[in-house]
């Protein structure tokens, strides 16, 4: 042996220990038997377990992974030769505590080049997670994604609206979500084990209606052969949700009240009142307040109704939820269609964020699921995006570059929060999270030009 080769073979294995010691992953090797042969220090730390116990025994029962038994990432780099690289999973601990890990795999050779085992290295992902979940509570009620600034403000008061007893009344533009916001509001309130009924006023005519809502008995009219029970019935001790109560009739609009009065109603064919145990939660997209002054809406059942409000915003005034939406949408198509479509690209995301949402998040998640059926995997780009979206004729307005589309969205959440903070640049800011100073600045940049009286005006 050279002087040379003697060196490097007495300094490499102290070398190698020491940088495997200093490293904050965890590293491992498996025997071709699958007994652990070397732990480092962080892998100690991460598992909770010592190396003396760990060296000698089968990896899984150290690991204890969900992936140890039907989907070893070090198994299949044994048998295939190929080296895994980030593959996500979790362990559990010493102490029986799940941890979420990020592993990758190689194939460990002696000398002379013969497979002698497996190599395994693993980082801790608690604190991202922690991290993730903390981001998520910010942008997450239930299954409603928002960092609008308008939608935080709802976001605050939804969960205490929904632990009270009291009827909410829920408008908004066709498409928001207003039935999601319903069902949020049901996961939320004391009945959420109760059941989730919805019914949609403006599908049905007024004979058909009645009886979807307060049921039958047998004999009621030709073709009731047996006793049915409808919607107030069937949603006992849960929710019974009512969409476009703006589109019924002043005839059934007195069956409603009074069943809003007395807690009771009789289904069409019977002699007896039935007590109602529901939550009552209605929707319009149309203004009641209108409806009210022309005689079509009664006022009483208006303010039996609207005893608490919320008014859900258009996607055109929260285009900053545009790219939470797509990836919340692609999530849900890739689970449903099994497919593997990793994003979108930042050229497709701009042109969303030009495009005004006359169909807000419906229009939004029918043009991504559209997109899955023309691009089952990889990203989603202009192509796929429909003609009236895609601007490949000849509009060629909006932002064309991932800075224009990032400038819209600042634009978009600056003038919301002035809006809702009656333009005080100071509130505007803190609400923001950014200094006053940087506000003023941005305001100038983007052009944005606050009414002559605004916040800081004081009454005359």
């Amino acid at each position: 042996m050279t002087r040379q080769k003697k060196l490097v073979a007495d300094v490499c294995p102290t070398t190698t220990d020491a940088i495997l010691e200093s490293i904050s992953d965890g590293v491992f090797t498996v025997d071709l038997d699958w007994r652990i042969t070397s732990f480092n220090r962080a892998a100690e730390e991460i598992t909770g377990i010592s190396r003396t116990d760990a060296i000698g025994r089968f990896c899984s029962e150290v690991f204890r992974s969900n992936m140890c038994e039907t989907d070893c990432a070090l198994r299949k780099t044994l048998k295939n030769g190929k080296p895994i690289i980030g593959r996500s999973g979790y362990i559990i601990d010493e102490e029986g505590s799940r941890i979420p890990i990020s592993l990758s795999t190689a194939v460990l050779r002696d000398g002379a080049n013969r497979v002698v085992g497996g190599a395994e290295t693993f980082r801790d992902l608690s604190e991202i997670e922690t991290l993730r979940h903390e981001l998520e509570g910010r942008s997450h009620v239930g299954d409603i994604v928002s960092r609008s600034p308008l939608m935080q403000r709802l976001f605050e008061v939804i969960p205490a609206i929904a632990v009270s007893p009291s009827t909410v009344l829920i408008t908004g533009e066709t498409g928001t979500g207003k039935e999601l916001m319903a069902r949020t509001i049901h996961a939320l309130s004391r009945r959420s084990k109760g059941p989730f009924v919805a019914l949609n006023c403006g599908a049905l005519p007024d004979t058909l209606l009645e009886s979807e809502l307060f049921g039958y008995k047998a004999g009621a009219f030709t073709g009731a052969t047996k006793d049915k029970p409808g919607r107030f019935a069937l949603a006992k001790r849960g929710t019974l949700f009512l969409d476009e109560i703006g589109d019924v009739s002043p005839a059934l609009q007195v069956r409603l009240l009074r069943v809003l009065q007395e807690h009771s109603f009789e289904p069409l064919g019977g002699t007896e009142a039935v007590p109602t145990d529901v939550r009552i939660v209605v929707a319009t997209n149309r203004d009641l307040t209108e409806l009210t002054k022309n005689g079509t809406f009664r006022e009483d059942l208006y303010y039996r109704v609207n005893v608490v409000r919320i008014e859900l915003p258009p996607l055109r005034r929260r285009k900053e939820d545009v790219p939470l939406l797509v990836e919340q949408f692609i999530t849900k198509y890739n689970h449903l269609h099994h497919a593997t479509v990793r994003g979108m690209s930042t050229e497709a995301l701009s042109l969303l964020m030009a495009h005004e949402w006359p169909g807000n998040v419906r229009e939004l998640e029918n043009i991504i699921e559209r997109a899955f059926v023309l691009c089952p995997d990889g990203m989603i780009e202009m192509t796929h995006l429909p003609d009236e979206i895609s601007f490949l004729g000849s509009r060629a307005t909006g932002p064309t570059s991932l800075h224009d589309a990032r400038s819209q969205m600042e634009s978009q959440a600056i003038r919301t929060a002035l809006e809702q903070n009656g333009f005080s640049r100071l509130a505007a800011a803190q609400e923001l999270g950014m200094h006053k100073s940087t506000l003023f600045r941005k305001i100038k940049q983007l052009g944005i030009i606050p009414p002559e009286k605004d916040g800081r005006s004081k009454a005359p």
